[in-house]
């Protein structure tokens, strides 16, 4: 089966989908709420005043968060035209994720609600005035005409490369990176070069498709989850590997099923990244931010001063991982596994968590599109 196919979040409404458990991935737009003000303001304040405003947002998913950045960025210019006593543009909002994307869930239950509150915080000015569409397909390729937009963004999508390396099985069919299902610590090298070059290539193709369809001056914010080198494990797909190897021992999984899996997953260093930007040439990188956040600082408090229970944020790191993971590992180890793999992973994570002290390494990278 095509990574395309498999390769989204969980969908629908259910207590697993991503779009009751997306809270994570909330938390860090906002954290790059200034980055992006500060892109929006610069770019929309050099354009003259009545051009409408393009915008997409690559691997946009579907649930509360697919529309939140296009809220923010009209939150942002409605701001700028009062500074600037400009009458607010025509913005038009392209959202794009494969297409196993809940488009439905999108245009039958976001897109209206998001109309309806956009028209009663700022009235006709922009409920009038915004339009938003739909672009399936794969950003390692084209998906817009030439110089057709001013601004993308993209949050936590380039990590997910267009496929496995196929260098990680050998001609006679052996596995390079046994027991694992990413790079880890266990990895021999050959897999963390095979995984770096593929990397090096999608993102190559995605810089080059992006510079044919932004305008100069035009700008770009891209957020991913990264590493301070590039042999830092990819820790929380490592830790669904060493569930997935208990499987295995119980005889609940096939090992020949663990040795033929391989995500589509590197989260590149910043120099790694700024290679790869440097050597495309379109773009020119602005301002490289990282952040560190423990897997549960998003959930560490919730409901005001209310501190959860360890059990509570374990079951909600299991279902957030599990609204990212289920559809490709269910596409390869069968749906039936899923309870009981997602169950082994909520009840030990925290413990893994405190004998590694596991984080997420974020990279902001803010580009703007060279003239030449």
């Amino acid at each position: 089966m095509k990574v395309e196919q498999v390769l989204h979040m969980k969908g629908g409404v259910g207590k697993d989908g991503y779009g009751n458990n997306s809270s994570h991935q909330r938390t860090v737009i906002s954290m790059v709420k200034p980055l992006l003000a500060e892109s929006i303001i610069e770019l929309y304040s050099a354009m003259p005043s009545a051009e409408c405003l393009k915008i997409a947002d690559l691997g946009c998913s579907a649930g509360p968060n697919t529309l939140l950045v296009v809220s923010e960025i009209i939150d942002i210019i409605d701001e700028t035209c009062q500074r600037l006593k400009r009458t607010p543009p025509c913005l038009q909002a392209f959202l794009n994720d494969l297409a196993g994307n809940d488009f439905n869930a999108i245009f039958t239950c976001s897109l209206p609600s998001f109309y309806e509150s956009l028209e009663k915080e700022k009235g006709t000015k922009f409920g009038n005035n915004c339009f938003v569409a739909g672009v399936p397909g794969s950003f390692y390729g084209r998906l817009f005409p030439p110089s057709s937009l001013h601004f993308v963004h993209s949050s936590y999508a380039i990590m997910w490369i267009s496929k496995a390396p196929t260098e990680l099985v050998t001609k006679t069919g052996t596995s390079l990176n046994k027991g694992n299902i990413c790079v880890a610590k266990t990895s021999p090298p050959a897999v963390f070069e095979a995984y770096l070059e593929q990397f090096q290539r999608d993102f190559a193709v995605f810089l080059r498709c992006r510079a044919d369809e932004v305008v100069p001056g035009g700008r770009m914010l891209l957020t991913t989850m990264g590493s301070i080198k590039s042999n830092d494990p990819l820790t929380i797909w490592e830790f669904v590997g060493l569930k997935l190897n208990e499987m295995v021992v119980e005889g609940l999984i096939e090992n020949e099923k663990l040795e033929s899996f391989d995500l589509p997953y590197y989260a590149a260093s910043g120099e790694e990244l700024r290679s790869v930007i440097e050597a495309e040439g379109s773009f020119e990188l602005q301002k490289p931010e990282a952040f560190n956040m423990d897997w549960d600082d998003y959930i560490k408090k919730a409901d005001g001063d209310r501190v959860l229970d360890k059990a509570a944020r374990a079951a909600i790191i299991a279902r957030d991982i599990r609204a990212v993971g289920e559809p490709i590992l269910a596409s390869h180890f069968g749906e039936d596994i899923m309870d009981d793999l997602f169950r082994r992973f909520e009840q030990d994570v925290l413990d893994y968590m405190k004998a590694h002290k596991c984080q997420y390494i974020n990279i902001v990278m803010s580009l703007t599109k060279k003239d030449i």
